[in-house]
Protein backbone atom coordinates (compact mmCIF):
# COMPACT_ATOMS: atom_id res chain seq x y z
CA UNK A 1 0.00 0.00 0.00
CA UNK A 2 1.38 3.25 -0.94
CA UNK A 3 1.56 6.43 1.39
CA UNK A 4 0.19 8.63 -1.30
CA UNK A 5 -0.46 12.41 -1.06
CA UNK A 6 -3.68 11.79 -0.72
CA UNK A 7 -3.14 9.97 2.76
CA UNK A 8 -2.56 11.29 6.04
CA UNK A 9 0.39 10.29 8.21
CA UNK A 10 -1.36 9.22 11.09
CA UNK A 11 -3.81 6.82 8.53
CA UNK A 12 -0.66 5.25 7.04
CA UNK A 13 0.48 4.85 10.18
CA UNK A 14 -2.07 2.48 11.81
CA UNK A 15 -2.36 0.79 8.67
CA UNK A 16 1.05 -0.10 8.97
CA UNK A 17 1.54 -0.24 12.91
CA UNK A 18 4.07 -3.29 13.44
CA UNK A 19 1.77 -5.02 16.70
CA UNK A 20 -1.33 -3.83 18.60
CA UNK A 21 1.07 -2.04 21.47
CA UNK A 22 2.67 0.23 18.38
CA UNK A 23 -1.40 0.50 17.09
CA UNK A 24 -1.89 1.76 20.57
CA UNK A 25 0.53 4.40 21.08
CA UNK A 26 -0.11 5.69 17.50
CA UNK A 27 -4.25 5.61 18.88
CA UNK A 28 -3.08 7.58 21.95
CA UNK A 29 -1.43 10.38 20.70
CA UNK A 30 -3.94 10.80 18.24
CA UNK A 31 -7.80 10.31 19.89
CA UNK A 32 -7.98 14.65 20.41
CA UNK A 33 -7.52 14.92 16.50
CA UNK A 34 -9.02 11.71 15.47
CA UNK A 35 -12.16 13.17 14.54
CA UNK A 36 -10.89 16.15 12.41
CA UNK A 37 -8.47 14.31 10.46
CA UNK A 38 -10.89 11.61 9.29
CA UNK A 39 -13.21 13.44 8.53
CA UNK A 40 -12.03 16.58 7.09
CA UNK A 41 -8.67 15.22 6.26
CA UNK A 42 -9.66 11.59 5.03
CA UNK A 43 -13.27 12.17 4.09
CA UNK A 44 -14.03 9.30 6.28
CA UNK A 45 -18.06 7.97 6.03
CA UNK A 46 -17.86 4.77 7.41
CA UNK A 47 -19.41 5.58 10.29
CA UNK A 48 -22.64 7.24 7.96
CA UNK A 49 -23.28 4.81 6.22
CA UNK A 50 -23.37 1.48 8.75
CA UNK A 51 -25.49 3.65 10.85
CA UNK A 52 -27.55 4.58 8.03
CA UNK A 53 -28.02 0.96 7.04
CA UNK A 54 -28.44 -0.50 10.53
CA UNK A 55 -31.48 2.66 11.25
CA UNK A 56 -33.35 1.43 8.20
CA UNK A 57 -33.24 -2.29 9.42
CA UNK A 58 -34.03 -1.69 13.08
CA UNK A 59 -36.81 0.12 13.98
CA UNK A 60 -37.22 -0.98 17.94
CA UNK A 61 -35.76 2.50 19.23
CA UNK A 62 -34.99 -0.15 22.88
CA UNK A 63 -32.82 -2.37 20.65
CA UNK A 64 -29.77 -3.52 22.22
CA UNK A 65 -26.95 -1.91 20.31
CA UNK A 66 -23.16 -3.08 20.60
CA UNK A 67 -20.92 -0.34 18.54
CA UNK A 68 -17.76 -2.71 18.43
CA UNK A 69 -14.74 -0.65 18.01
CA UNK A 70 -17.14 2.58 19.09
CA UNK A 71 -13.76 4.96 18.72
CA UNK A 72 -14.50 8.19 19.51
CA UNK A 73 -18.53 7.72 19.19
CA UNK A 74 -18.96 8.94 15.71
CA UNK A 75 -21.47 5.90 15.28
CA UNK A 76 -22.76 6.50 18.92
CA UNK A 77 -23.46 9.72 18.21
CA UNK A 78 -25.79 9.33 14.99
CA UNK A 79 -27.49 6.60 16.84
CA UNK A 80 -28.13 8.67 19.73
CA UNK A 81 -29.57 11.59 17.75
CA UNK A 82 -32.08 9.13 16.42
CA UNK A 83 -33.04 8.00 19.84
CA UNK A 84 -31.42 4.71 19.75
CA UNK A 85 -30.17 4.69 23.66
CA UNK A 86 -29.49 1.52 24.17
CA UNK A 87 -26.08 1.27 23.12
CA UNK A 88 -22.82 0.35 24.14
CA UNK A 89 -19.19 0.73 22.90
CA UNK A 90 -16.23 -0.97 23.04
CA UNK A 91 -12.74 -0.34 22.48
CA UNK A 92 -9.44 -0.97 22.82
CA UNK A 93 -8.16 2.26 23.19
CA UNK A 94 -8.27 4.13 26.52
CA UNK A 95 -7.90 7.62 25.14
CA UNK A 96 -10.13 6.63 22.42
CA UNK A 97 -12.97 5.69 24.81
CA UNK A 98 -11.98 9.23 26.91
CA UNK A 99 -13.02 11.16 23.60
CA UNK A 100 -16.78 8.82 23.46
CA UNK A 101 -17.33 9.56 27.07
CA UNK A 102 -17.51 13.25 26.35
CA UNK A 103 -19.97 12.70 23.69
CA UNK A 104 -22.33 11.31 26.28
CA UNK A 105 -23.99 9.21 23.56
CA UNK A 106 -23.25 5.29 25.27
CA UNK A 107 -25.16 4.03 28.24
CA UNK A 108 -21.85 2.35 28.96
CA UNK A 109 -18.47 1.91 27.62
CA UNK A 110 -15.69 -0.50 28.11
CA UNK A 111 -11.89 -0.95 26.82
CA UNK A 112 -12.10 -4.37 24.83
CA UNK A 113 -9.84 -6.04 22.26
CA UNK A 114 -11.96 -7.39 19.85
CA UNK A 115 -9.62 -9.85 18.36
CA UNK A 116 -9.61 -11.94 22.06
CA UNK A 117 -13.02 -13.67 22.95
CA UNK A 118 -15.41 -11.57 24.53
CA UNK A 119 -16.79 -11.61 27.64
CA UNK A 120 -20.46 -10.98 27.35
CA UNK A 121 -23.32 -14.00 27.22
CA UNK A 122 -24.54 -15.76 24.54
CA UNK A 123 -27.28 -13.70 22.11
CA UNK A 124 -27.17 -10.88 24.29
CA UNK A 125 -27.38 -8.11 21.51
CA UNK A 126 -30.11 -6.98 18.83
CA UNK A 127 -27.75 -5.52 16.99
CA UNK A 128 -23.49 -5.59 16.40
CA UNK A 129 -22.16 -2.31 14.54
CA UNK A 130 -18.70 -2.05 13.14
CA UNK A 131 -17.61 0.87 11.54
CA UNK A 132 -13.91 1.20 10.44
CA UNK A 133 -12.68 -1.18 12.58
CA UNK A 134 -12.11 -4.18 10.12
CA UNK A 135 -8.88 -2.27 8.63
CA UNK A 136 -5.21 -3.49 8.41
CA UNK A 137 -3.47 -4.04 11.58
CA UNK A 138 -6.57 -3.95 13.53
CA UNK A 139 -9.03 -6.69 13.63
CA UNK A 140 -8.93 -9.43 11.82
CA UNK A 141 -12.09 -11.60 10.63
CA UNK A 142 -12.29 -14.04 13.29
CA UNK A 143 -13.62 -11.82 14.90
CA UNK A 144 -16.92 -12.08 13.37
CA UNK A 145 -17.29 -15.28 14.74
CA UNK A 146 -17.52 -13.87 18.36
CA UNK A 147 -19.94 -11.12 17.00
CA UNK A 148 -22.58 -14.05 15.30
CA UNK A 149 -22.00 -15.66 18.96
CA UNK A 150 -23.34 -12.54 20.98
CA UNK A 151 -25.61 -11.66 18.73
CA UNK A 152 -29.82 -12.71 19.32
CA UNK A 153 -31.30 -14.56 16.88
CA UNK A 154 -32.77 -12.50 14.13
CA UNK A 155 -30.21 -9.89 14.65
CA UNK A 156 -28.19 -8.05 12.96
CA UNK A 157 -24.29 -7.32 12.49
CA UNK A 158 -23.69 -3.95 10.12
CA UNK A 159 -19.69 -3.83 9.18
CA UNK A 160 -17.21 -2.44 7.36
CA UNK A 161 -14.40 -3.72 5.66
CA UNK A 162 -11.47 -1.48 4.29
CA UNK A 163 -10.58 -2.79 0.41
CA UNK A 164 -7.49 -3.44 1.33
CA UNK A 165 -8.19 -5.43 4.42
CA UNK A 166 -10.42 -7.38 2.12
CA UNK A 167 -8.29 -8.26 -0.28
CA UNK A 168 -5.49 -9.37 1.98
CA UNK A 169 -7.35 -11.48 4.76
CA UNK A 170 -10.23 -13.99 4.74
CA UNK A 171 -13.35 -12.04 4.83
CA UNK A 172 -15.40 -14.14 1.92
CA UNK A 173 -14.38 -17.63 3.42
CA UNK A 174 -15.16 -16.96 6.87
CA UNK A 175 -18.54 -15.14 5.83
CA UNK A 176 -19.26 -17.79 3.54
CA UNK A 177 -18.39 -20.51 6.31
CA UNK A 178 -21.05 -18.73 8.55
CA UNK A 179 -23.82 -18.73 5.82
CA UNK A 180 -22.87 -21.92 4.65
CA UNK A 181 -23.66 -23.56 8.71
CA UNK A 182 -26.56 -21.50 8.86
CA UNK A 183 -25.06 -18.71 11.74
CA UNK A 184 -26.50 -15.86 9.30
CA UNK A 185 -28.02 -14.90 6.19
CA UNK A 186 -26.85 -12.16 3.51
CA UNK A 187 -29.01 -8.99 3.97
CA UNK A 188 -26.35 -6.58 2.14
CA UNK A 189 -22.99 -6.52 0.81
CA UNK A 190 -21.87 -4.32 -1.63
CA UNK A 191 -18.96 -1.77 -2.51
CA UNK A 192 -19.17 1.34 -0.94
CA UNK A 193 -17.40 5.28 -0.49
CA UNK A 194 -15.09 4.58 2.83
CA UNK A 195 -12.39 7.24 2.83
CA UNK A 196 -13.97 9.74 -0.07
CA UNK A 197 -10.86 12.05 0.14
CA UNK A 198 -8.40 9.44 -0.21
CA UNK A 199 -10.31 7.45 -3.05
CA UNK A 200 -10.36 4.48 -0.52
CA UNK A 201 -13.61 2.13 -0.81
CA UNK A 202 -15.04 -0.94 1.92
CA UNK A 203 -17.23 -3.83 1.50
CA UNK A 204 -20.54 -3.00 3.47
CA UNK A 205 -21.81 -5.24 4.96
CA UNK A 206 -25.48 -6.29 6.74
CA UNK A 207 -25.77 -10.06 7.92
CA UNK A 208 -28.88 -11.02 10.19
CA UNK A 209 -28.01 -13.91 12.74
CA UNK A 210 -29.98 -17.08 12.25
Amino acid sequence: MKNTKSMISTIYQTLHAADSQELEGIYKKWASDYDHDVLELAGYVGHLITSSLLLSTIKNKKAKILDAGCGTGLVGEILSENNYKNVEGVDFSQEMLDEAIQKQVYQSLRLVDLTKNLDYEDSLFDAIVCAGTFTCGHVGPKALLEMVRITKQGGYICFTVRKQEWEASPYKEIIDNLENSNLWHQIVHKTSEYNVKEGITCQLCLYQVI
